[in-house]
């Protein structure tokens, strides 16, 4: 095996890897920490995929429910790393390092061993057993619940998290457990995140990683959990939640979780001791894989999307998920927004709006119907339809961090096109992107440009432009594919000694940009009376007073 250089070091091993876990799939990417270069690739997608309507028993689910298989990520781990060796022609010993990132919230129950309760035939019939995905939405009284006694409090911890939880974060969905299934709260030894249960399941070592903890569970590093007197005041059955059912103990971002144990060796192929860097959230590990400038906001453009702003100091945003200290870059306060229905919207949208004449034309014309819808929507001019809506067909996360409101399009008549309903529906996330971009602002961030990741953001150069005229900020999208994969083999090179820390890692392994796209002034003009319609159905609908 071959000696190679990297920052003045000489190592015996060759390559890292990152494995991304996301709402659908999971994508691994072997890594050569010299430059970054993605040598292979794999993906797994998931055998469960999104469990909204049946538990895999048959048992109908409560509305607002999205769930998800364990099994599913432990084969994916069978599946993609001992592929992405045999791509690249490596063996497990050519390894340096493993990192691995996950959808959060993305909450599950388990036993004193770590074994999640759905594994048991004891509890695979009770929803609340099962792993709860990131847009899971059924806690939203909970949440609601939450924020009302914060707020009677004067909590101060709430502040950082813009005001009001979330209902997809950990506490609304702890109580969800406990309000709606007392005898699995029992149980439950811990909730942990999926990201830290893989980690415990590769090297048998819990760990709980400070961004989970941070962005969704009211972490922070000065000041722990939320007290046990609020707890206590919020349900006497939570009295005692941090350091039982709730792990007291966080890790700081860029260390190593582990090393893998005889499973996590059985699991990926990888040889038993390989470093595990500390696990990361999906769509911030993209973060040091776009190498960020000041004023950059990074968005990641997925299934639901991510806006991200790295500043020095801490402030209270209204609005926002909130920010960490030190959550995603050490010494930054990175800033956490989103949108819960990006992708998911245009997914509904060709599963349900689209007439059969259509599907037969794409169909002959050898093209899916997103490129069919999108090869027409680009032909209209901005605001040529007249319609305008709401991009909250999965709720608002920001800024009214509400998932029990619904959306609205306006402006229909006899004569809309499918096309038309598509755009309008592109031009809706662009406005609640606009939304959250300005409330950055209005708090002091600075928002020079946006740095865009994800799939969509490279496969759609009609919605990138839209994106770009409707924000008048120029956009540059990341060169790699595999955004938050790549940033987990970053942070693996860390754990592997390669390099000092995650930002000479994002210096020396980010790509060159694939495209770049700049507000069109005539298009920026037209947008403008949109956007100012959109933001009146906002509040009106939104109940902004």
């Amino acid at each position: 095996m071959r000696k190679t250089e990297v920052t003045g070091q000489l190592t015996m091993k060759r390559y890292v890897i990152g494995v991304d876990f996301g709402t659908l799939s999971a994508r691994a990417v072997l890594v050569d920490p010299k430059d970054g270069r993605e040598v292979a690739e794999a993906v797994s997608v998931y055998a469960h995929g999104v469990m909204d309507e049946f538990l895999p028993d048959g048992r109908k689910l409560p509305p607002q429910f999205a769930l998800q298989h364990p099994a599913d990520y432990l084969r994916a781990l069978r599946e993609t790393v001992p592929k992405v060796l045999e791509k690249a022609g490596a063996d497990g010993r050519d390894i340096a390092a493993l990192g691995i990132d996950f959808t959060a919230c993305t909450l599950l129950p388990v036993d004193r061993d770590g074994t999640p309760l759905c594994f048991s035939d004891a509890w695979a019939h009770e929803p609340h057993a099962w792993v709860k995905l990131w847009k899971h939405h059924a806690a939203q009284p909970e949440a609601d619940e939450i924020n009302r006694l914060a707020a009677e409090r004067g909590e101060d911890w709430l502040l950082r998290y813009g005001g009001k939880l979330s209902c997809e974060w950990v506490l609304p969905k702890i109580l969800e457990v406990l309000r709606h299934a007392p005898t699995v709260f029992e149980a439950t030894d811990r909730f942990t995140e999926a990201g830290d249960w893989l980690s415990r399941v590769l090297t048998g070592k819990e760990t709980h990683s400070a961004p989970f903890a941070g962005y969704k569970a009211c972490w922070c590093a000065e000041s722990g959990y939320p007290s046990d007197d609020f707890f206590t005041a919020l349900d006497p059955a939570l009295h005692g939640l941090v350091g039982t059912r709730l792990a007291a103990q966080v890790a700081p971002v860029g260390g190593i979780a582990g090393n893998l144990n005889a499973h996590g060796a059985e699991l990926t192929g990888l040889p038993v001791g390989t470093p595990l860097s500390l696990p990361m959230i999906d769509g911030h590990a993209a973060m040091p894989a776009m190498n960020l400038g000041d004023g950059e906001m990074m968005l990641v453009v997925g299934t639901s999307s991510a806006q991200m702003l790295n500043a020095r100091a801490g402030i209270q945003i209204p609005g926002i998920c909130g920010y960490t200290d030190g959550g995603v870059i050490p010494g930054l306060c990175t800033y956490e927004a989103g949108q819960c229905c990006v992708g998911d919207t245009f997914d509904w949208f060709v599963r349900n709006c689209v007439p059969v004449d259509y599907a037969k034309e794409a169909e002959k014309k050898g093209q899916n119907l997103h490129a069919f819808l999108r090869e027409k929507a680009e032909k209209l001019r901005p605001g040529e339809s007249g319609l305008v809506a709401l991009d909250w067909l999965g709720g608002n996360r920001n800024i009214l961090g509400d998932a029990s409101l619904r959306a609205v399009m306006v402006g229909m008549t006899l004569a809309t096109r499918p096309e038309e309903m598509y755009r309008a529906w592109i031009e809706a996330t662009a406005f609640g992107l606009r939304v959250i971009m300005e409330r950055y602002e209005e708090y002091g961030l600075t928002v020079r440009r946006i740095c865009a990741g994800g799939g969509i953001a490279q496969k759609d150069p009609m919605l990138m432009q839209i994106y770009a005229d409707v924000t008048g900020k120029e956009i540059r999208v990341t060169g790699t594919k595999q955004a938050g994969a790549l940033g987990s083999a970053m942070y693996a090179a860390v754990a592997g000694g390669f390099y000092p820390d995650i930002r000479a890692a994002s210096v020396a392994m980010s790509p060159p940009d694939c495209a770049h796209y700049r507000p069109i002034p005539a298009n920026v003009s037209a947008y403008e009376p949109l956007y100012r319609a959109y933001r009146k159905l906002h509040d009106l609908f939104g109940g902004v007073k």
